[in-house]
């Protein structure tokens, strides 16, 4: 298993995968730890939780450097991103025994009610582009729900997998509470299968979520999966363009475009397309692409070559099939795994760049007649992450929200983002369950039902 850094193509460390021998000894050690850490209050928790916060803001620098150096990401992304996971610790250790309080039912037993039990030990099965963040979303409620956890990162950020273990051991948790697992992708099934592992959260493709859902499901383990998406976005024809075209540009380079609910097409009305598209493709076009250590990179490279090779041929294959490039659509020079910001139109059914999901800096636009072709278009895909509104009617906003779009999440006037303080996941090929919030803290629980006569 090896680290290397994107834009240097220097190896950065070499890491000997775990032997099944040394996997079953760490969740057999992670158990026993699981039996005692149940047992403590919710005080004890937060005290620990709010020491790894402290940890996160603390070594910030250091973290985000080697977030920078295995996959790409810009440092002041990287900051970012640990700043954000030093958030969710804290939501969590405010509000974790609110959130799992016994709720009263009233029924015609002298009492009866609901209590959230821990269930055990979760695996995380983890993905490359949030390194640090898609962790902590699940470690932090996780661990102040009384459950244990072993994490399953993506190979290529085995640094931040060994570097997150070892912040949980700093703060204070007690031993084993949470451990990573250096194994790669074939492994994963026996980890599931491992009696003592009672559920599996995993953040990644599609592919990646129907295989492990598959392997939970065969052995009756509950699984939440937050799979890819293919966002969607209404330009409607009340809509502040200049606003619209900064915020769309801004979610689209997020990350280098590696985000799962990034913006990635653009359905705009026929009044405003055209002024739509000139701005956007400005704004695009001014983005700088280089050293993700340099202040003045704006979009860093591609985490690996082969990903930026397999985005190149949807866009190429797109291309050839009839659509128009107005902007990027080719591989720079250099050993780096570039690609630069890419706008693409007249993209009908039965093109890649319709279809599949855009993991890169790549954008589609779409012109519409009105706000039902709008719809339509918009729900055409098997996804359903994520989806955005822009429009000065909020009562029509909302209405469009709720009852015209179909996904997970959908934001009026502004770009997807996750927040500790709402569930975060999506429907159809996007994965099922929910995260974050008091919802996704109760997903790994025993929601029993206690009745007292």
């Amino acid at each position: 298993m090896q680290s290397i850094n994107p834009f240097t193509g220097q190896i950065i460390q070499e890491y000997p995968e775990y032997s099944p021998a040394e996997v079953e000894e760490i969740i057999l050690k992670v158990d026993r730890a699981y039996q005692s850490w149940k047992q403590t209050s919710f005080e004890q928790r937060a005290v620990c939780l709010k020491n790894l916060q402290a940890k996160l803001l603390e070594k910030k620098e250091e973290l985000a450097a080697i977030i920078v150096s295995e996959m790409g990401k810009i440092k002041r992304e990287a900051l970012g991103e640990v700043e954000k996971c030093a958030l969710v610790c804290g939501f969590y250790a405010d509000n974790a025994e609110s959130f799992l309080k016994n709720e009263p039912i009233k029924t015609e037993a002298s009492e009866s009610y609901i209590s959230y039990q821990p269930i055990g030990t979760i695996l995380a099965v983890m993905p490359w582009n949030f390194p640090f963040w898609q962790v902590f979303r699940f470690l932090a409620p996780a661990l102040m729900a009384g459950n244990t956890g072993v994490l399953k990162h993506a190979s290529n950020v085995s640094g931040c997998a060994l570097a997150i273990e070892q912040l949980v051991q700093d703060a204070g948790f007690p031993d084993n509470v949470f451990r990573t697992l250096l194994i790669g992708s074939k492994s994963v099934k026996t980890v599931i299968e491992n009696p003592l592992i009672k559920a599996v959260t995993l953040t990644g493709s599609t592919l990646a979520g129907r295989s492990v859902a598959s392997v939970a499901g065969s052995v009756l383990k509950k699984s939440v999966l937050e799979l890819g998406g293919s966002d969607p976005y209404l330009i409607l024809e009340d809509a502040d363009i200049e606003t619209a075209a900064r915020l769309c540009v801004t979610s689209r380079l997020l990350n280098a475009g590696q985000s799962c609910i990034g913006a990635k097409r653009f359905i705009i009305i026929d009044s405003v397309y055209d002024q739509f598209k000139t701005e956007f493709v400005r704004l695009m076009s001014q983005a700088t692409f280089g050293d993700p250590l340099d202040p003045q990179t704006t979009v860093g490279p591609l985490a690996r070559t082969d990903l930026r090779d397999e985005l190149h041929q949807q866009v190429e294959k797109s291309r050839q099939l009839g659509a128009t490039v107005l902007l990027g659509g080719s591989i720079p020079e250099g050993e780096a795994p570039f690609y630069p910001p890419t706008v693409l139109e007249n993209v009908v059914p039965g093109m890649p760049a319709y279809h599949e999901e855009l993991f890169g800096p790549v954008a589609v636009l779409f012109r519409v007649n009105s706000e039902d072709e709008a719809i339509r278009i918009a729900n055409d895909t098997v996804f359903g992450l994520g989806a955005g509104i822009f429009t000065a009617d909020i009562e029509k906003g909302k209405l469009l929200a709720e009852k015209g779009l179909e996904a997970g999440c959908v934001f009026v006037n502004d770009f997807v983002k996750s927040d500790p303080r709402l569930p975060f996941g999506g429907i159809r090929e996007s994965g099922y369950g929910r995260e974050l919030s008091a919802i996704g803290i109760r997903e790994f629980m025993n929601v029993k039902t206690v009745v007292v006569k």
